[in-house]
């Protein structure tokens, strides 16, 4: 047990390190080697940002800035969506489950596209709501309130007599997820003719890290403190969760209390992720199982360090694809889906037994 600990505490370092270090990728470089800063430059344009000096000077310290609000956005979000991935795993007693299947990422889209919609046209007098500052919050959020509502849904459905039933929560999660994949299908169709509003809808489906600001920044990290302060009340719950809801009863977990809580940090922590930087699949499923494979499956390493791997997993792929594919500029939930798409179908080869029996 001391081995395991050892070993969780030195991964846990290691992650945050290399989180720490790709932070400072990300400002470094960009896509015009013009902006290609030391780290001399970098040290005096973050200091500058928080007003400890005079900064770089237009337009180098804007470019900092921008480049320092991407790097926090991808990292919190990474974050948020592999403890997502992970509470739900231990909730559902089964490693391929992910934030999507209580429909907190449907939502969480839907919201975002109807507001883009509106804006966009659609929406009588919300046209001269349209600016640089207006937009980009009236998005994010109609997208959190997306997210909350169709997870409440699923959630009162799943509910019976104050007894959150698991299997119904899925059973609700998928078709929800259907409707609103149904909804979102016919918003698509209905604003085809407006090239400008239908490849804004479309690029939100695929992620984007590009122009976050600080607020947005502050959302996603705010809901993921909160997210993870619920980890210390449910870590062991979990554990005894794999035995079955009957034995964790038996030994005195309250079963109930749990699963409100894991539902309410994967809401929280997912609504956030996704309100701010829109659908990035994968990352809540992929993490966990990666983690699980390496540390074991005790949630109180499992959780805090599936937040750790799933921010430096973001965060690397994104700088990767900056530093050696820019000219390819592939959105943060493509590039999520080519690397998930086959590790989640190597999942599913190897837990067949599992799913079957699901």
């Amino acid at each position: 047990m001391r081995l395991k600990t050892r070993g969780a505490w030195t991964l846990g370092v290691t992650l945050a390190l290399a989180w720490v270090l790709l932070t400072y990728a990300s400002v470094r470089a960009g896509l015009d080697d013009k902006y290609a800063f030391s780290f001399g430059d970098v040290a005096r344009g973050l200091a500058g940002s928080v007003g400890w000096g005079e900064g770089l000077g237009a337009p180098a310290q804007a470019i900092v800035e921008l480049r320092l609000w991407r790097a926090l956005t991808g990292g919190a979000v990474g974050a948020s969506l592999a403890l997502a991935g992970a509470l739900l795993q231990g909730l559902f007693r089964n490693g391929l489950a992910s934030p999507s299947v209580v429909g907190v990422t449907a939502g969480s889209v839907l919201g975002a596209s109807v507001a883009i919609a509106l804006i966009g046209g659609y929406g009588s007098g919300l046209v001269a709501l349209r600016s640089n500052l207006i937009t980009p919050a009236l998005v994010t959020a109609c997208a959190l309130a997306g997210a909350v509502l169709v997870t409440w849904i699923v959630v009162s459905l799943a509910t019976t007599g104050r007894r959150l039933s698991v299997p119904t929560l899925l059973l609700a999660g998928i078709a929800m997820n259907t409707l609103v994949g149904g909804v979102l299908a016919a918003l698509q169709s209905f604003t085809l003719q407006d090239f400008e509003v239908s490849r804004a809808i479309l690029a939100w489906t695929f992620g984007t890290l590009d122009d976050r600001s600080g607020w947005q920044v502050g959302l996603v990290w705010g809901a993921l403190v909160c997210s993870a302060a619920v980890v210390p009340f449910v870590a062991l719950e979990l554990d005894l969760f794999a035995g079955g809801e009957e034995d964790a009863e038996a030994l005195g977990v309250p079963v109930q209390r749990i699963k409100a809580l894991v539902i309410f940090a994967v809401t929280l922590a997912t609504s956030a992720a996704v309100s701010v930087a829109g659908q990035i699949p994968f990352v809540g499923l992929v993490v966990p199982h990666v983690v699980r494979s390496i540390s074991g499956a005790s949630h109180r390493a499992l959780l805090p360090l599936s937040m750790l791997l799933g921010a430096v997993f973001l965060l690397g792929c994104d700088v990767a694809q900056r530093t050696w594919f820019a000219d390819v500029g592939i959105r943060p939930g493509v590039l999520m889906s080519l690397v998930g798409g086959p590790f989640f179908l190597f999942l599913l080869v190897k837990n067949r037994r599992l799913v079957s029996s699901w």
